[in-house]
């Protein structure tokens, strides 16, 4: 079901609508009939595009490694951790497209579709597999296949043969996923055995003691409708335990969920709040359960938990994380991407301000960076680099579309429609984007690229007539797959009143009656406001969504203001902050001493500063100083690791034509390519001698091309130096480190010799040996290889303009102007600052820093850091700093690749 209106409020929203529609059909901006035609076919050749390659190229494996053309067979290649958990061996990307292939009127297709997952797909594989991500795709696959089928055999034209053999298939992957949930807390372990379950010596998982909210809150849709498709309520039952669990062990003060819970005991293990990633989709079924299965507890929860939503996390267009127990604490200071479904909730629920402003404050993030960032900080820089193509943007898009009919939405998707195209296409499918700074690609095109993504564009730009059936008659899970309202109808006989009793994390059941769990005041009427639209208030005027979006069209290009917290009754100032603070001034000191800050000299010149929350002046006071604490972990986590951003060599010659994108570390010296608008484009061929590091004897050949050198033997600009005598137009220094990758290292910084490098005027930029490597290797077997050296990678379109485009390029491609990107470099999260009163907190900053000079023996520079006693400066990357170790730049990457882990952990 795509919106949840009241039905007796139709006809009066209507005329709204329509109202709007006609302005700014009037106003130019109403796309026509033509152009929405245009933009859903190019939906199905994108998705003929990506389904066929898979088939082609990949199946009967789980996913297609689009940039190398295979199968990834999980076992066969190298390990992604966590992110390999949503791998069984079961044909993954085919099971998760089979409601997209009717949706998009391939029936056909479908029905073979069908046939192969019967004939081909186990699920009795010995294999440990997310319990999480096989509910959400495989199971929820199986059960949108089997709604599908029945569909089109009711309609008498196609799968006449279909006896519910996939509903079979699904009960019994159902029951595989079961002995998860045999804890005493009703939580299910995150990892199943496929074949032998939990706990047993061949299982190799049940050792767990953790899982995310998500993981375990993401489970009634398709455990429900699997109960009442069957009959046998075992499903349901165990799905709604593990919602009355999560529901009585949300903070009664805040009425928030943590991140991450023990599964044995009940406590939180991450209390850190949010909308994204860990606990995103939880939120989710608590309304979409109560839409399917229309059971007013759902609703009532879910009300209850918005309202905490709305008063502590929500600040429009921001949704900032916050701690449970302390919920105008902020607990990071940096977004997902999985927070991007959130205003496509708020559309379900009816709460269309908030949905409208924090859509259109992604969207300009989009427009930045070409796709949303993995993760991106609250003035909209770069935290994580990557963007696997995650859909919620779209089903955001999609559902504010509906809502609003605002032909604005169809923009948005034009604008996402073309950036994968230019950006993800590649010839065996779509890549996904290893740094949307650069531009470089991942081997990887997940599954639910296929399941959501091409759902909710083909949705977005297809007429109600186009459909092969009616959508209002479904919900889509969180994973795009469709299921029949119907099932609220069908029978559900518990084998025990979830209702009345709860599992209690100690073992035995305590009984506990409806009325307890919710307070009178609990039971307000003011929690059940937007359950559907007001509609005098939807549209007050028909310019309603536009004027929403125009004050947050510029905020990409600012920093937000943070949230406010109410003051110390008599305090009158704002609380200090951390890049603000300098040691040497009293206010500021005195400042310390209300938050419970003690500041202490140490011999070597550090500063070191301890709270002690109890010896704040006042609670408020002491939640200050926590939050000035986080903030100086972070500030002296950016000094130490601050550097310039990445780099691309974009090899465009032929056979590769823009398609292969080499991440590039950058000199401190030389033309900055950030500030060039066309980059630098030319040849490359290899100096003589290849270090560089004398006068080149092919300077003939030289001139006019980029150099390729090999790093040693003599300084870096040493280096250029000597091309630049030769007339070349650029160089690219390749390490000498074989097997060194961007992929496992840490951004590497070339650093001048400690003189005057203006001299310098051509840029210079260093490839790992993988990179380096595969540049090399391009060179031997073409000969001609011509590359653009830019600050990312340029779409094919711009790259080739007023020439012929080589190979596919849709009509539709248009150019991207050139923007300044504001993107920063990754970085790891910041410690927790989350302490009790009994608790100190301990950082220590340099209070001066010595002068050290570059020796002609240093080569390369890490993220070295000026620090002084004033720390109210903006951390700068210092060129005369000696360079860090390789062992310290490593230490620094391992925190960043563990944070992104946990990220992924969290279903991120």
């Amino acid at each position: 079901m795509m919106l949840w209106f009241c039905p007796a409020k139709m006809s009066t929203i209507l005329l709204p609508l329509l109202l709007l529609l006609s302005i700014l059909c009037r106003l130019g901006q109403c796309m026509s009939r033509e152009e929405k035609v245009k933009l859903r076919d190019q939906v199905v050749e994108m998705f003929d595009h990506a389904y066929s390659n898979y088939m082609d190229h990949a199946y009967p494996a789980d996913e297609l490694m689009p940039l190398t053309c295979r199968g990834r067979v999980r076992g066969l290649e190298p390990s992604r951790g966590d992110v390999d958990d949503a791998l069984g061996k079961f044909s993954l990307t085919l099971i998760d497209t089979l409601d997209t292939l009717v949706l998009l009127n391939k029936t056909t297709e479908f029905e073979a579709a069908v046939r192969r997952v019967l004939r081909d797909v186990r699920l009795d594989n010995d294999i440990v597999v997310s319990v999480f991500e096989t509910n959400i795709r495989v199971l929820g696959g199986l059960l949108g296949g089997h709604s599908m089928a029945i569909m089109l055999k009711d309609a008498g034209h196609h799968m006449q043969w279909y006896r519910d053999e996939l509903l079979h298939m699904a009960k019994d992957l159902g029951f595989r996923l079961l002995p998860a949930f045999n804890t005493s807390s009703g939580l299910p372990f995150p990892r199943v055995n496929l074949k032998h379950g939990i706990r047993s010596p061949e299982s190799r998982t049940g050792t767990e003691t953790d899982t995310c909210t998500a993981c375990a809150g993401t489970i009634i849709l398709e455990f429900a409708a699997l109960s009442r498709f069957t009959g046998d309520p075992v499903f349901e039952v165990h799905a709604r335990r593990a919602l009355d669990f999560l529901w009585e062990k949300r903070q009664r003060n805040s009425n928030l969920v943590g991140t991450t819970i023990n599964i044995h005991s009940g406590e939180w293990v991450r209390r850190d709040s949010g909308v994204g990633a860990g606990i995103d989709s939880y939120y989710e079924y608590l309304l979409k359960a109560y839409i399917l299965l229309g059971d007013d507890l759902f609703l009532q929860r879910f009300n209850i938990h918005y309202a905490s939503i709305m008063k502590y996390i929500s600040q429009p267009p921001l949704l900032l994380d916050v701690h449970i127990h302390k919920p105008l604490l902020p607990a990071r200071t940096w977004m997902d991407s999985l927070l991007a479904f959130f205003p496509g909730l708020q559309v379900l629920k009816g709460d269309f301000r908030p949905a409208i402003e924090t859509h259109e404050m992604l969207f300009q993030v989009t427009k930045k960076h070409n796709f949303l960032p993995e993760a991106f900080t609250t003035d909209f820089r770069v935290h994580w680099a990557q963007h696997p193509l995650r859909p919620e943007f779209a089903e955001s898009t999609y559902f504010l579309y509906k809502a609003t009919r605002d032909p604005y939405y169809l923009e948005v998707g034009r604008t996402v429609l073309d950036n994968l195209n230019r950006f993800a296409r590649v010839p065996c499918g779509f890549a996904a984007m290893k740094d949307v700074r650069t531009g470089s690609h991942e081997d990887r095109m997940d599954s639910f690229f296929l399941a959501e993504m091409f759902k909710y564009l083909f949705l977005l730009f297809a007429e109600e007539e186009e459909l092969p059936f009616n959508v209002e008659d479904y919900i889509f899970t969180t994973e795009a797959h469709l299921l029949p309202l119907s099932l609220s109808t069908a029978p559900y006989t518990p084998t025990h009143p979830t209702n009345d009793t709860v599992q209690a994390s100690s073992g035995p059941r305590i009984a506990t009656s409806l009325t307890s769990l919710w307070s009178h005041e609990e039971l307000d009427d003011s929690n059940f406001d937007w359950t559907c639209p007001n509609t005098r208030l939807l549209f007050p005027d028909p310019a309603f969504p536009r004027n929403l979006r125009d004050p947050i069209r510029n905020a990409v290009d600012k920093s937000c203001p943070r949230p406010t917290i109410q003051r110390d009754p008599g305090m009158g100032s704002p609380p200090l902050r951390a890049q603000d603070f300098m040691a040497n001034n009293p206010e500021h000191l005195e400042l310390l001493r209300r938050m419970g800050v003690s500041l202490i000299h140490l011999k070597d010149g550090r500063v070191q500063l301890v709270q002690h929350a109890a010896q704040a002046v006042s609670a408020v006071s002491a939640e200050d100083g926590m939050r000035f604490m986080q903030e100086m972990m972070e500030l002296s986590s950016q000094q130490q690791k601050e550097q310039l951003p990445p780099r691309a060599v974009q090899i465009v010659s032929h056979p590769f034509f823009g398609r292969v994108v080499l991440t590039a570390g950058p000199a401190q010296f030389g033309t900055d390519l950030s500030k060039s608008i066309t980059g630098v484009r030319g040849f490359v061929t290899v100096a003589e001698p290849y270090s560089g590091c004398a006068e080149l004897a092919n300077a003939a050949f030289v001139q006019g091309r980029i150099a390729l050198m090999q790093r040693g033997q003599c300084m870096f600009a040493e280096k250029a130096r000597h091309i630049m005598e030769a007339g070349a137009i650029g160089g690219i220094v390749i390490d000498d480190n074989e097997g060194s990758s961007s992929d496992t290292a840490p951004l590497f910084q070339m650093a001048g010799d400690g003189r005057n490098t203006d001299d310098i005027t051509l840029p210079l930029l260093f490839l790992f040996y993988k990179e380096g490597n595969i540049l090399l290797e391009a060179l031997k077997e073409y000969r001609e290889v011509e590359v653009l050296l830019s600050d990312k990678a340029r779409d094919r379109a711009s790259i080739f303009k007023g020439k012929p485009l080589p190979g596919l390029l849709l009509e539709s491609s248009r150019d991207v102007q050139d923007e300044e990107d504001c993107s920063t470099d990754q970085t790891s999260p910041a410690p927790d600052a989350t302490l009790d009163q009994s608790q100190a907190s301990i950082v220590e900053l340099d209070e001066s820093a010595p002068n050290n000079e570059v020796t002609p023996e240093e080569e390369e520079v890490g993220p070295a850091i000026k620090q002084n006693s004033e720390p109210d400066e903006k951390p700068a990357v210092d060129k005369d700093s000696s360079s860090k170790s390789r062992e310290a730049m490593m230490a620094d990457w391992q925190e960043d690749l563990e944070a992104f882990q946990q990220m992924e952990k969290d279903e991120l």
